[in-house]
């Protein structure tokens, strides 16, 4: 079985930068898209950004410019490197992940448990 490991949440303020991961544990045979997305109190989960195996990134397209994926394969990490931070993007981050467990299997969809990103003006 394998698990979403997400850290790097915390309290910032305005102006600042926090750098999120999530980290797949356990073993998986391929990785496919590795997305993060976000939910605010009273809000719908949002797609914040989403990243292919070979690195082609989408992001939501208020946050282009000040949000940044990336994933490092061999580590089976994902990252969400956030700048500028607004009191808006206060949230819960959640990781997703498309994984296939094995060679014979199809991709499914993995959740990590989220990590609290609070923004104060």
């Amino acid at each position: 079985q394998v698990q979403l490991v997400e850290s790097g949440g915390g309290l910032v303020q305005a102006g600042g930068s926090l750098r999120l991961s999530c980290a797949v544990s356990g073993n998986a045979f391929s990785i496919n898209a590795m997305r993060w997305y976000r939910q605010a109190p009273g809000k719908q989960r949002e797609l914040v950004a989403e990243i292919t195996s070979d690195h082609s990134t989408n992001y939501a397209d208020s946050l282009k410019g000040r949000f940044t994926i990336s994933r490092d394969n061999a580590k089976n990490t994902v990252y969400l490197q956030m700048n500028s931070l607004k009191p808006e993007d206060t949230a819960v981050y959640h990781c997703n992940a498309a994984i296939r467990l094995y060679r014979w299997h199809s991709y499914s969809n993995y959740w990590g448990q989220g990590t609290q990103v609070t923004v104060s003006s």
